[in-house]
């Protein structure tokens, strides 16, 4: 019998070794059932939840958002406040999504390793890289991948993430088959080293199962506000005081209450997360739902307070310019390369038709993009010269002057695309997570060595800090990959302008 045992352990452990080594895309499961599997109906429903949806005007820089899993019907809206919660022009190197098993229970988590996953609006990328990673360091994510194949948790995120998002980051697809809260906890350790600003996390719960619709309203209203709470133990708390009211029907006051957990966990002493409630209804809200055994749907979104204090100080005295202004920045640029390439000579540029705010002192670089390869940059941090002068000498240097390149064609010229990034003042830092992705140019300075970094190229890179750093050390001010932990350090903010 013991042998009989043994046998079948072995060949259970080869048929799931194998199953996590063959390249196997998860197929869609919940298309036709909680949405609806015909691409085009999916992207115009999707249309019309993002349209009709509750937004926020503010411009959180976004952790993390609880959305619901739920039939299209009756949540699509509340999904798609959340994800409209995170700003458009937001970049995230992956996506964690977190869902907690509806199918099979097993003391632990599983991720997606194998394959994509398929929806029908198309491939979403897993990062099986980080997936093989947490499953060979970390014991608590040795559990099967069919835990995914039946799941909709996960899958029902899926096309709202390939709606919202021009550029779609790779997923880390997590299944969480465990009640244990000590379980949870480690599940929390093992991703942790990702939560961090470059990735976003996606816990996927519905709240209250089953309830009527005004006891539903306020019970999902007492778990949403000790989730906003920040605190695991208030949740938990809050869950089983939920349970001990014994309220007619009720059968969970969260059905991803360890997913959310998780997330608690991840956030747990870092005084900066905040979590907001973006907005609610229940299925009883919907013409297709009754009002006697409703389930409710909250949105939240989890924001850093630090980073987002630093962009609305920075904004109240910040440079931000009109359709005008833009315009008369890429004329006046434009005219200057096409002044030097067609008649080599300087433009005189009318000071009587500038607007004001160009003639404020301002730093300012010229990028110029044949096919999105780089032909020229050249700028000033800081000038004593009104904003439009240094745009105009800026153009003319980066399109002859830039010594990586030999001086612009006119053949060239035709096919050049331009960007002009204006600068804010210097500030010096002490700790790089003051930096912010995307926001922040990075000015690396020791002894007579310096050099910089705009803050669209780490963005363009998809570069965590350290390697925006690391590359700026390295790369342009000489210092080697680590010279920027000796070296002082600035942070100065960029607003790109595009020419539409």
């Amino acid at each position: 019998m013991q042998t009989v045992f043994i046998v079948l352990l072995s060949i259970f452990t080869i048929m799931e070794t194998f199953s996590q080594s063959v390249t196997t895309d998860r197929q869609p499961v919940a298309a036709g059932r909680f949405y609806p599997a015909d691409k085009e109906t999916l992207t115009k429903d999707l249309k019309s939840y993002f349209e009709t949806c509750k937004k926020t005007s503010e411009k959180w820089n976004v952790r993390a958002i609880i959305s619901p899993h739920a039939g299209y019907m009756f949540s699509g809206k509340i999904a798609a406040s959340a994800f409209s919660a995170i700003p458009k022009n937001a970049v995230y190197k992956n996506v964690f999504i977190i869902g907690s098993s509806h199918v099979m229970y097993f003391n632990g988590a599983s991720v997606y390793n194998c394959g994509d996953y398929i929806t029908p609006l198309g491939r979403v990328p897993v990062n099986k890289e980080i997936a093989d990673k947490l499953i060979k360091d970390n014991k608590v994510f040795h559990f099967p991948i069919t835990a995914h194949i039946k799941e909709h948790s996960i899958e029902n995120q899926l096309p709202f993430l390939q709606y919202y998002f021009k550029d779609l980051p790779p997923i880390v697809p997590v299944i969480l088959g465990t009640d244990d809260e000590n379980t949870v906890k480690k599940i929390a350790e093992a991703l942790r080293p990702w939560f961090t600003p470059e990735n976003l996390f996606i816990v996927s719960s519905d709240f209250s199962h089953y309830p009527s619709y005004n006891n539903a309203i306020e019970n999902d209203k007492l778990t949403a506000m000790s989730l906003v709470s920040g605190s695991a133990k208030t949740f938990l708390k809050t869950l089983s005081d939920n349970a001990a009211k014994q309220i007619p029907g009720l059968v969970t006051s969260m059905c991803g209450w360890t997913s959310g957990l998780t997330l608690l966990d991840l956030a747990e002493g870092n005084r900066n997360l905040e979590i907001k409630l973006i907005d609610y209804c229940n299925s009883g809200d919907s013409p297709e739902g009754g009002k006697d055994e409703v389930v409710g749907y909250n949105a939240l979104v989890m924001i850093d307070k630090k980073q987002n204090s630093v962009e609305s100080a920075s904004s109240e005295n910040s440079f931000s310019f009109t359709n005008e202004e833009r315009k008369k920045l890429f004329e006046i640029a434009k005219k200057s390369i096409e002044s030097k390439l067609y008649e080599n000579k300087y433009p005189v540029i009318d000071e009587n038709n500038i607007p004001d705010k160009l003639k404020v002192p301002m730093g300012a670089f010229v990028t110029l993009k044949i096919k999105g390869a780089l032909r020229g940059c050249i700028g000033r941090f800081i000038s004593s010269e009104p904003l439009y002068t240094v745009v105009q000498e800026s153009a003319i240097s980066s399109a002859f002057e830039d010594p990586r390149f030999s001086p612009l064609t006119k053949e060239e010229y035709k096919k050049t695309d331009m960007e002009i990034t204006v600068l804010g003042p210097l500030k010096k830092i002490n700790n790089i997570n003051e930096i912010i992705l995307g926001k922040d140019g990075i000015y690396i300075k020791k002894d007579n060595r310096a050099g910089t970094m705009l803050p669209q190229v780490a963005i363009e890179n998809h570069w965590t800090v350290e390697e925006f750093l690391g590359y700026t050390s390295r790369d342009k001010a000489g210092l080697g990959w680590d010279g920027w932990k000796n070296a002082e350090l600035y942070i100065y903010e960029g607003v790109v302008l595009e020419d539409n």
